[in-house]
């Protein structure tokens, strides 16, 4: 099943592979999955039907509301084959568990080491695992499987305490780090005044998780842009999520995650489920291959991307996914202006003066969307406000209510009891979807 040369062959030769594996998947969920056994029947879907890759518009789009009301209907497996449980964030709504059998953690073990092989990795490299390997978190488990098999060795420092980490970079001169963009501003920051001497450090390359360093032309983001100044090594950007159990890495070219299609078929829709063609932004729906548990058919993401299916400068041939636009979910019509939270996080990345905030939406008592900014400050908060105004007025065309917190009650806020991730945008909207 696993093919790594699949990326490197010719659109048709990929198209021909994801249709046979197609097929599997199709008579595995007839024959195995109540959920989609049942969904097959609701919209009487006949699998002899799909003939081709183009057939999949035919068949029914699925989504985190289905996993969250239906989570065990989506088992195929007897709970005896299970080997791990993980689960979703829990960012938007309630937590979904992923089930996983032995194959299953191999197929992840796979699916990383490609990965890391797009992102140069090397059996010589020693990877310093800056995240959480419990609370259930898959990628925590993914990246650790992936390193082993690429045959790299591993640090596993975990999230957070720059002391730590400069302390065990030093200590065993790891090259390559796993972690949050957002943190790698710490890292500076504490390098800066220690007088570390962030252009000679060990460290040469950073595979970056959970947030986007790029904008949607591939260019860097305001984050992106801070870190590189600051710190000359090489980053790569992800995307990823628990439900697929799949990565799009990005290789040295730094221009889209690149599709493993021996792994998984991606689609853009539109709003009415419609394939869309390469360069048009839409929903990112995903079908996975050869997954045993929980396998899923065009499972829309909620994540607003698009891609490109030109040749990439590495050689591969299979599509690049662009960094994310923003989530469906999440997109803020506010005072004739719609937003997604990305472009707000952009733009306080950019004022200096901003060193913490949380991005807040609610319906206010006109029934429209209302945003406020959580903002922490060293200066005046009088001073802040007056200049804060102006500048988002001119950058968002709209005046967010403003909102000022100390250090400790931003940090509250933003690692609430039990999150694994930190928090950025909070919405607490009344018709929200989840």
């Amino acid at each position: 099943m696993h093919n790594p040369k699949l990326a490197f062959a010719t659109a048709d030769e990929q198209k021909a592979q994801q249709y046979y594996a197609l097929q599997h998947l199709l008579q595995y969920l007839q024959a195995k999955s109540p959920f989609y056994q049942q969904l097959f029947k609701e919209h009487n879907i006949d699998i002899k039907n799909i003939r081709s890759l183009d057939d999949m518009e035919f068949l029914p789009t699925t989504s985190k509301s289905d996993m969250q009301e239906h989570n065990w209907e989506f088992l195929c497996v007897q709970d005896t084959e299970i080997k791990e449980y993980t689960a979703t964030s829990g960012t938007m709504g309630k937590p979904v568990t992923i089930a996983l059998t032995e194959n299953d953690l191999q197929r992840l073990a796979y699916n990383e080491q490609q990965s890391f092989l797009c992102a140069d990795g090397q059996d010589t490299d020693i990877y310093q695992l800056m995240l959480t390997l419990d609370r259930q978190f898959m990628a925590g488990i993914a990246y650790y499987q992936g390193i082993r098999k690429l045959g790299a060795a591993l640090v596993r420092t975990g999230p957070g305490l720059p002391a730590l980490q400069w302390d065990a970079i030093g200590r065993l001169q790891s090259n390559s780090i796993v972690t949050v963009p957002s943190f790698m501003l710490k890292l500076i920051e504490y390098a800066t005044e220690h007088k570390i001497d962030l252009a000679h450090s060990p460290v040469k390359k950073a595979i970056c998780i959970g947030e986007s360093i790029r904008n949607t032309d591939f260019e860097l983001n305001t984050l992106g842009q801070k870190i590189h100044d600051a710190w000359p090594i090489h980053m790569y950007n992800t995307y990823a999520s628990t439900e697929m159990q799949t990565a799009f890495t990005e290789c040295n070219a730094g221009v889209g995650g690149h599709e493993q299609p021996d792994l998984v078929i991606m689609e853009i829709l539109d709003d009415h489920g419609k394939p869309l063609p390469a360069g048009q932004f839409g929903e990112v729906t995903i079908t996975t291959l050869g997954v045993e548990g929980m396998p899923l058919l065009r499972y829309r993401t909620g994540d607003i991307c698009t891609y490109h299916d030109t040749k990439c400068y590495c050689g591969r041939t299979s599509r690049r996914l662009s960094p994310v636009l923003g989530r469906k979910q999440q997109m803020i019509k506010y005072k004739g202006t719609t937003l997604y939270p990305p472009a707000i996080f952009d733009i306080l990345n950019n004022i200096g003066y901003v060193r913490e905030y949380v991005v807040e939406t609610f319906t206010n008592d006109l029934g429209t969307d209302e945003l406020k900014l959580h903002i922490h400050t060293p200066l005046p908060i009088d001073d802040c406000e007056a200049k804060l105004r102006p500048e988002l007025q001119s950058k968002l065309r709209v005046a967010p209510l403003l909102h000022f917190h100390s250090a400790n009650t931003i940090q509250q806020i933003q690692f609430p009891e039990g999150s694994r991730k930190q928090v950025k945008f909070l919405d607490n909207r009344e018709n929200k979807l989840i």
